[in-house]
């Protein structure tokens, strides 16, 4: 038995010490990643029951629902931080430290500026709002709604400017070591949690402070540990912010702001217009769905974590054969987890009755529909992935402006005159993301194998 473990620990060794460094990295990561964002997942959906046991199923949706509003609000990151993953990785790959913190330093001082005023304003505005029209409930919810924005609200500015460590782990292409730190947060709000279960009655202020607080301390002390340890020569100083460094940074977030966008218009604005027509039992219905089949999202994602800077370093350095040979083992991966979505539909009414203690009831259309959004999400990320790494925007900034008006368009008018209900969101996303799925692939092609430049690589 000892001679076996040894043995699989040897060829375990053996697979990731093969291949170009870029390659060993990317392989220890998803080793890496696969244990911490499995046990992030499992998590997760532990977290789900117990949520709705606290609150009940429909306090619970109007939770997610407002959390989709105040997520609205990230349109004011403007994408500077994908921006930053794309310049840091850049200037690390240069050996141009000096440049790499200048460019931390000054997304810093943006962000705080940007959410330190968008929250002034927020709290001069948040109560003059009418949460129980907004979220259509009932009028006794409307001064627990009011403390909950403020205390979601606020979580979203800050980690919006402590996220940014974040970031720069991941454009460091050590994609698991920023999901420990997810992890890390996501324990400790299990455990407030669990206490609130025991010691007090369903409240949505407690549970507001009990997701919200944990990931924050996290963060925070994330910042203070790789700013005085590994990261010390990034670390955000007052006199390396120049202003005249954000130009770039602005040029090229200003592309993921818009792409972003699109993305909050189609995935935020799901649970709001589920509220105002179905109520917010039914964005219950449809938040799970999501996240069961998201689960095929994430644990690709485990794979695809390292590809996006793994990308850039690559097609800087003209390495398109690592590019290419990447490439077709993420596409045979998919099959599989093309074959796992399948046996996850088949056996979904079976799970959703194990996992809520029947507490939810959930129709096998909605989740036939969250089965085909992921896997088309999941194969269109692929492309998505690549074509960020390499800051090749133009296309699918300009798919962006179209695609939020197809996604609201195909939805309202599947839900007035078909009459579809909930699923009606998932359709529309199908459609609406026609970038990840026709042209993300197409542009790939014209890049890789026909070395076609001009608007394909801008």
């Amino acid at each position: 038995m000892k001679d076996s473990i040894v043995k699989v620990f040897s060829l375990v060794k053996n697979f990731l010490a093969k291949g170009q460094a870029r390659s060993v990295k990317a392989k220890k990561n998803i080793l890496s990643s696969m244990l911490i964002r499995g046990t992030s997942i499992v998590i997760s959906l532990v977290m789900v029951p117990i949520t709705i046991d606290y609150v009940n199923p429909s306090r619970y949706g109007v939770w997610l629902t407002l959390s989709s509003i105040v997520g609205w609000f990230s349109f004011f990151n403007i994408g500077l931080t994908d921006g930053l993953r794309n310049k840091f990785a850049e200037a690390k790959a240069k050996g141009d430290d000096a440049a790499a913190q200048v460019y931390v330093s000054t997304t810093y001082a943006i962000l705080t500026l940007i959410f330190s005023s968008v929250w002034i304003l927020f709290l001069i505005v948040n109560p003059t709002l009418d949460w129980v029209k907004i979220l259509n409930v009932e009028p006794e919810y409307q001064n627990e709604l009011s403390i909950l924005a403020l205390i979601v609200f606020t979580y979203f500015c800050l980690q919006f400017i402590l996220k940014i460590i974040s970031t720069l782990i991941i454009a460091d292409q050590k994609p698991a070591l920023a999901s420990l730190i997810d992890l890390c947060g996501q324990i400790i709000s299990l455990l407030f949690i669990f206490l609130l279960v025991k010691t007090t009655e369903g409240s949505l202020i407690n549970l507001g402070i009990a997701l919200c607080v944990s990931p924050i301390l996290i963060l925070l002390i994330a910042n203070l540990a790789f700013f005085k340890g590994k990261y010390y020569a990034y670390r955000p100083l007052i006199s390396k912010i120049n202003f005249k460094h954000s130009k770039s940074l602005f040029n090229l977030g200003l592309s993921f702001f818009v792409i972003q966008g699109a993305g909050l218009i189609q995935y935020q604005s799901a649970n709001i217009i589920i509220a105002q027509n179905f109520g917010p039992l039914e964005v219950t219905s449809f938040a799970i769905v999501y996240k069961y089949f998201g689960i095929l999202g994430m644990l690709f994602g485990i794979f695809l974590s390292p590809f996006w800077s793994a990308s850039t370093d690559a097609y800087y350095k003209n390495d398109i054969n690592w590019i290419k040979k990447a490439t077709k083992k993420y596409i045979q991966l998919s099959f599989g987890f093309l074959a796992l979505g399948i046996l996850m539909l088949v056996g979904s009414e079976y799970v959703y009755s194990f996992w809520l203690k029947d507490n939810v009831d959930i129709d096998f259309q909605l989740s036939f529909w969250g089965f085909v959004f992921a896997i088309s999400f999941l194969f269109g990320s692929l492309f998505v992935n690549f074509l960020n790494g390499i800051s090749a925007l133009k296309i699918q900034f300009w798919s962006s402006l179209v695609s939020p008006l197809v996604y609201l368009g195909i939805a309202l008018l599947l839900i007035n005159k078909f009459e579809l209900g909930t699923p009606s969101l998932f359709i529309a996303s199908l459609f609406a993301n026609f970038n990840g799925i026709v042209l993300a692939p197409i542009q790939y092609y014209l890049i890789v194998y026909k070395n076609k430049r001009g608007i394909w690589t801008r």
